[in-house]
């Protein structure tokens, strides 16, 4: 009679915590998943025997690869397509990542129990299992294995599949980012390649990155566009942008520091490789802006400047720069109220909100700016031209939107922002 196994106990342990946790959907963020994963594994791993001679460790991933790709029916089995999948992402390298992979989809298809259901249907594969070690080939412990697997089955899981760049070397998963910017001529990123991995080590001061204020030294650049950038060449980014030139970017980063402020524990051993050959790298804890002003309002990591919005005037048919004193002068002329409001400036926007409600009260993009500046006699006053469209086309003309900065300081801040958002935007026809 076998005694107890160890790894069911806790097991059932993982998922009752989960079930109290109360997620709906379980997502990356239930501190309870990892831990569950951990110990699938180590089940899928116990007993598992080498290959022929010994000439090869086998993982788990090893038989679910070879598991038949057909039904009874013959029509490709729904296992066989998560396999397809596995085998298809380009972030997982070796067995130990596909086998992470796949269970991390199967939680999210519900199949976890039908994978094992297949390899006990399965005898040539069920017999790389250890009859004396596994769970999987003793019948006492293989039933309520899979019991508790049907129990999981019945919980929605929403685990980012996209967030597998680690899964080689680790259960932990690191904080991932969505970073979007306009074509840009050069964003400015210093990068440099560790084992295949594409580190940022500088931003560039005044460059599109660093008014972005999105990406940080120490952040890798997991995808550009979709294109993975795990095991990267060295210069392979940079072939990637030279491609998507003239198209809009996205970027897909991981962060290097985790969500408790500490570094992404898997990341240590490259960012020491990293400072070896670049002597002057340092990881950033924010961007420079941030760093300078602590105690202003923020939305989404960006600084929103608080202004008083003080109206807006027709100026007509130009845009131009020389039209700005002439819009402030008949803005000021019509005393309107004041409006307290806040001017974020993102990396293909501006957008004014009220600062009590948060209501968006003009949302503009950098072709719809015409120019941006200030007089000289108020040196918080400044104004920006934007395109009043017409019905038809030929018929546009522009408004002149006038705004009062806390300081001169702040009021030349956003102005030059502004003005580099010019400078690092290109226009296609």
């Amino acid at each position: 009679m076998a005694g107890k196994e160890p790894l069911l106990g806790t097991l059932k342990a993982c998922v009752l915590a989960l079930q109290a946790a109360g997620s709906d959907p379980i997502t990356d963020d239930c501190p309870h998943v990892t831990p569950l994963c951990d110990v699938v594994e180590m089940i899928l791993r116990k007993g598992l025997k080498s290959a022929v001679l010994g000439l090869k460790k086998r993982d788990f991933w090893d038989w679910i690869e070879e598991l038949p790709m057909h039904d009874t029916c013959g029509r490709v089995s729904h296992l066989s397509v998560m396999v397809e999948k596995t085998r298809a992402c380009p972030k997982v390298i070796n067995t130990q990542g596909r086998g992470r992979y796949f269970l991390r989809m199967a939680l999210n298809r519900k199949s976890l129990a039908l994978a094992i259901q297949h390899l006990l249907h399965t005898p040539k594969l069920l017999e790389w299992y250890d009859p004396l070690l596994s769970v999987l080939r003793n019948e006492e412990h293989f039933e309520p294995f899979l019991s508790i697997l049907l129990v999981i089955s019945q919980s929605d899981f929403l685990l980012d599949l996209q967030n597998s760049s680690f899964l080689d070397e680790s259960w932990l998963l690191p904080v991932c980012a969505v970073y979007q910017t306009v074509p840009c001529r050069e964003l400015g990123m210093v990068l440099r390649y560790v084992e295949g991995r594409v580190f940022v080590v500088e931003i560039l001061p005044g460059s599109q990155a660093e008014i972005d204020e999105m990406v940080l030294a120490g952040d890798v650049i997991d995808e550009i566009n979709g294109v993975s950038l795990r095991n990267a060449l060295n210069g392979q980014a940079g072939t990637v942008l030279n491609k998507l030139k003239g198209e809009p970017l996205v970027f897909h980063l991981i962060r290097w520091r985790c969500k408790n402020g500490e570094v992404f524990r898997p990341l240590l051993t490259y960012l020491r490789e990293v400072k070896e050959k670049v002597p002057n790298f340092q990881l950033q804890q924010k961007p420079r802006s941030q760093e300078k002003a602590q105690d202003r309002p923020q939305q989404d990591g960006r600084i929103m400047y608080p202004v008083n919005y003080l109206g807006q005037a027709g100026v007509g048919q130009y845009g131009g720069k020389e039209v700005l004193e002439i819009g402030i002068t008949r803005v000021r002329e019509l005393n309107c109220i004041p409006r307290d409001s806040l001017f974020d400036v993102k990396e293909t926007e501006v957008i004014v909100q009220d600062k009590v409600t948060s209501e968006v009260m003009f949302k503009y993009s950098y072709p719809d700016v015409s120019s941006v500046g200030r007089r000289v006699d108020n040196r918080k006053v400044f104004a920006i031209c934007v395109v009043n469209q017409a019905e038809h086309p030929g018929d546009s003309s522009f408004n002149c939107l006038v705004f009062e900065a806390s300081s001169p300081t702040e009021c030349e801040e956003i102005i030059k922002r502004i003005a580099t958002g010019f400078k690092h935007t290109e226009w296609f026809v």
